[in-house]
């Protein structure tokens, strides 16, 4: 059985910075159970162009509020209690309202390593 917290992730190498938030890694692929679980803050007002060529990713929002949008322009609003699955390696803008962070749960599967962060500042969406 496996028990971690926050706190003890907290300054870890499993706490990232992934550029426009944070994620903590509560699950690796070193865990071996087959999906990455993680606490996701995604900072107020910004907006990353994202996609996973090697993951699919399922988030669930616990706080704040945002918006995704596909790459066909259809934009969804994301609350507390909001599901958003990218089943098809989906390209996204991801965005948090200015008023506050936004907060999800994310599972990746496969699973990450734990430390993969993104590249969000360049025309081409981030991936890993």
């Amino acid at each position: 059985m496996l028990i971690r917290s926050l706190a003890e992730l907290a300054g870890s190498r499993y706490e990232v910075d992934w550029g426009n938030g944070t994620s903590v890694r509560l699950l690796t692929t070193a865990d071996g159970m087959g999906f990455t679980m993680c606490h996701t803050v995604v900072r107020a007002g910004t907006s990353s162009l994202l996609e996973y060529r090697a993951h699919l990713e399922a988030c669930f929002c616990l706080a704040g509020s945002g918006e995704i949008t596909d790459m066909a322009g259809n934009s969804h609003r994301i609350t507390p209690g909001v599901l958003y699955a990218l089943d098809q390696h989906d390209r996204h803008r991801l965005r948090a309202d200015p008023e506050g962070d936004m907060t999800l749960l994310s599972v990746f599967n496969p699973p990450l390593r734990g430390t993969e962060r993104h590249t969000l500042h360049r025309e081409k969406a981030s991936s890993y």
